[in-house]
């Protein structure tokens, strides 16, 4: 995989090839399904935001965290290790060297709240359960430390999109869509697969795709090698957005034709990922879904239908609060966006689409 300046700061040790997702330790020595770790994944993940919003972190250590949570299952089985103490530990830790700490037993108390359902204003600081999660928390942390090897760089995709959007070739709605599109791709494993700017540009040609309508450019002529000829036919019932402009990250970037195989592959998976939800809950899910993948690369074809893994959800928790929203409830579309965050990339939650259930006792 070619690397550029841009991806400063991300260890080779931690790229993987795509393939690599047939041969993890939860595959080959668990016998997890593919989709069934990729569902679990995105579980963790959801689990980990919900974990950090409602700690108050910013966005940049929950995106650290996410990454150290996928870099953990290439080396360690999710039938080894919960994905829920996992993602307590990736908090945890993220709140050190991310410089917004917070006390393990604020952490616990919240763990603690996000699995029963309870408030957590009515978790006890000292109770036998918090205890226990904080014993929990630090031996997961003490296992994170040695699948990460001590090394703790990451780099999000969120500030090369900062880059692309300062470069003023975006409308606010496109960089919306983009924003929300990169927070969407830590609950697929693309940051442990591809470099940022690849996964940048993935969400941008997205975002354009989806923000310009169906008779817009495909995504292959947004991601050619070289622009489609100026002379095919614009339909009468709509005006495409100039080539140029389409074809932005590409040109922006100046990809080669590995590079364009790359992004070819992240927008394929994302596409598989967006096509596995709930799609009647969503619009914004059911668009995303709806677009045609590239069809020169490889035919991609990792995830499930969530509806088929989606454990069973009780109605009502027997202290009579609802658990953590299932799969099937209406997240609120682009949140948060581009717009109403900065380019310091703000606290608040990395999103709320899909929604994942989390209750422990459901797996």
């Amino acid at each position: 995989m070619t690397t550029s300046i841009r991806d400063t700061g991300v260890s080779a040790q931690w790229m993987f090839p795509v393939e690599a997702l047939q041969h993890t330790p939860s595959v080959e020595t668990s016998n997890y399904a593919i989709g069934k770790e990729l569902y679990d994944r995105a579980r963790g993940v959801e689990f980990l935001f919900r974990l950090g919003s409602s700690l108050g972190l910013p966005s940049s250590a929950m995106f650290t965290a996410a990454t150290w949570f996928h870099r953990f299952f290439m080396r360690f089985s999710m039938e080894d290790y919960h994905r829920q103490d996992i993602a307590a530990a990736c908090i945890f830790l993220a709140t050190k060297t991310e410089e917004c700490g917070r006390k393990l037993r604020d952490v616990a108390r919240v763990f603690q709240s996000k699995i029963t359902g309870v408030d957590v204003a009515h978790i006890p600081n000292e109770s036998l359960e918090v205890e226990n999660q904080q014993t929990a928390i630090l031996l997961a942390e003490e296992i994170l430390l040695e699948a990460l090897c001590f090394d703790f760089v990451t780099t999000s995709p969120h500030f090369i999109l900062v880059e692309l959007f300062d470069a003023g070739q975006t409308t606010s709605k496109v960089q919306d869509y983009a924003w929300s599109i990169a927070h969407d791709s830590y609950r697929t494993p693309l940051c442990i697969l591809f470099y940022p700017r690849i996964i940048a540009a993935a969400c941008i040609i997205l975002a354009q795709r989806a923000a310009d309508g169906p008779h817009s450019p495909s995504l292959d002529a947004r991601i050619s090698l070289s622009p489609p000829s100026a002379s095919l036919p614009t339909p009468p019932s709509h005006k495409p957005a100039s080539p140029d402009v389409s074809r932005f990250a590409v040109e922006y970037f100046g990809f080669n034709e590995t590079d364009l195989r790359h992004v070819t592959d992240a927008l394929t998976i994302l596409l598989d990922f967006y096509a596995a939800q709930d799609l009647p809950s969503n619009p914004y899910i059911s668009l995303l879904a709806s677009i045609q993948p590239p069809t020169h690369g490889r035919q991609l074809k990792l995830y499930e239908p969530f509806a088929r893994l989606l454990p069973p959800v009780p109605l009502v928790m027997n202290n009579g609060q609802t658990p953590e929203p299932s799969q099937n409830a209406t997240p609120a579309p682009l949140t948060p966006s581009y717009t109403s965050s900065t380019a310091k990339l703000t606290p608040g939650s990395p999103g709320s689409h899909p929604k994942i259930p989390s209750q422990r006792d459901l797996s």
